[in-house]
């Protein structure tokens, strides 16, 4: 069983190589350029892998995506028709909760006010402070990350509702689904969080008009966007303007068009907004390599794979 590594960064692909070596499955491993035979390779494990990587791999089976994404794969010309699968772990869903929850409550509890006054050492109570019941959150995307999410809110104690391209049936959450049901949830949402995949029906998604669509009546003073998604699901241009124009208040971005976001952008200095460097749920090397090696021993067996990507959709 030979698999190939293929990643955007030399050093990437050797953390990889080391951590599938580490739990002696018997795979043999090769690390592109270093591939050997092409034609005994059978499975790769792959980050942004450079252009023709997985070319002339006849009996490649099976990709793996090292994250929860797959918009860095799909659509290339040298990907072969075979399953690709996604990373899911109970961690790096965690990681997200945590990331989301946090940005949540940061911007509930008006942190960055209290942030400014302590700056000017100003002893300073913030108005009005809402408690979480009062505060609608939408989630935009309900796959395994997006219920997650959902569910720490909802213990929080938060009013959460979540919108998908296709109808979901959630006892415990109001589902809004498609453009049909999008006005309704914009309009009963205060603090958007994104977690979308991207994909041609999300590219440019989280625009100017969308964001006029969130809800005027809220209790905080104006509405909130929280995106760890993908960065080509929005528009940064639309994200400053509408923070210009006060239909949105504050956001939270990890995800970015361009990525590292380039120093000269003007997210970095606006008041309101907080940046992280794409680094809300980051997925643990070892767990990655464990979860390949646990569906590759699956595979050989003739069970079926899991987490396999809809390519049509494109998660």
């Amino acid at each position: 069983m030979t698999i190939l590594v293929a990643c955007n960064h030399p050093k990437t692909s050797v953390r990889f190589d080391e951590g599938l070596r580490k739990l002696g499955n018997g795979l043999d491993v090769r690390v592109w350029p270093d591939t050997g035979k092409l034609s005994d390779i059978r499975y790769a494990l792959v980050w942004k892998p450079e252009e023709g990587a997985l070319t002339g791999l006849s009996n490649l089976e099976v990709v793996f995506s090292i994250g929860a994404g797959v918009d860095h794969v799909l659509g290339r010309s040298d990907i072969p028709d075979v399953p690709l699968v996604r990373f899911v772990d109970p961690n790096l869903t965690m990681r997200m909760s945590e990331y989301v929850c946090l940005h949540v409550l940061t911007h509930h509890r008006r942190m960055l006010d209290y942030a400014e006054h302590q700056t000017r050492g100003e002893w300073k109570e913030v108005w009005p402070q809402p408690g979480a019941n009062e505060i609608r959150v939408g989630v935009m995307g309900l796959g395994v990350l997006g219920l997650d999410a959902v569910e720490k809110l909802k213990i929080l104690g938060y009013q959460v509702a979540g919108w998908s391209r296709s109808q979901k049936q959630i006892d415990w959450v109001e589902c809004f689904a498609g453009d049909n049901g999008l006005k309704d949830f914009l309009t009963r949402t205060d603090i958007l969080v994104c977690l979308l995949p991207h994909t041609p029906g999300t590219d440019g998604m989280i625009n100017s008009e969308l964001i006029s669509g969130l809800a005027k009546d809220g209790p905080l003073p104006g509405p909130v966007l929280i995106n760890a998604g993908r960065g080509r699901v929005q528009v940064e241009s639309d994200i400053l303007n509408s923070l210009e124009a006060d239909a949105l208040w504050a956001a939270s971005l990890d995800v970015f068009e361009e990525e590292p976001l380039s120093p000269k952008s003007p997210l970095w200095v606006h008041p309101r907004v907080i940046i992280t460097p794409h680094n809300a749920s980051i997925s643990d090397d070892l767990a990655v390599c464990r979860y390949v090696s646990d569906q590759i021993a699956r595979y050989e067996k003739g069970e079926p794979l899991e987490n396999v990507v809809d390519l049509k959709r494109g998660y």
